[in-house]
């Protein structure tokens, strides 16, 4: 089994398939996307989708304005951004928006994969906290 569920989300086609070739290696199972709506989309076809990293500069959409749409529509899936051209004001607006982390271009693999496999865990502990609560709400009614 994979470690995640990822959606790779950057406008640069090279990065992609570069980035794609090595968590595919790292028993990551990645779907790439190349805008910010495109990324949307996916999500709306792609219910497994566990963490998406998501780069923050992109023509249309871009991270920041793709963040707020998928923490708004679909809340429990995780997103770490991933931006060349960071400033401290577009990390705390992402932090704030509710990005799981925010990492440097080129990162380091490992930690990417350290911070996907994070990020994973803390969606699949609040979906399990979710259905507990629904299990127990369920149980209080049939008394």
């Amino acid at each position: 089994m994979a470690i995640a569920n990822v959606l790779l989300v950057d406008d640069e086609i090279p990065f992609v398939e570069t980035i794609t070739k090595r968590l595919f290696r790292r028993d990551l199972n990645i779907t790439s996307a190349f805008s910010g709506q495109e990324a949307l989309d996916t999500l709306e076809r792609d219910r497994s989708i566990e963490v998406v990293i998501l780069d923050v500069k992109m023509p249309g959409m871009d991270g920041i304005e793709a963040l707020g749409e998928i923490k708004r529509r679909y809340p429990l899936v995780e997103v770490i951004m991933l931006t060349a051209h960071a400033t401290v004001e577009t990390g705390i607006e992402g932090m704030k928006l509710g990005a799981f982390d925010y990492l440097m271009k080129p990162c380091d693999m490992d930690l990417l994969v350290s911070k996907v496999r994070e990020a994973a865990a803390r969606k699949r502990r609040q979906e399990d906290k979710i259905i507990g609560a629904q299990i127990k709400g369920n149980r209080g009614r049939s008394v």
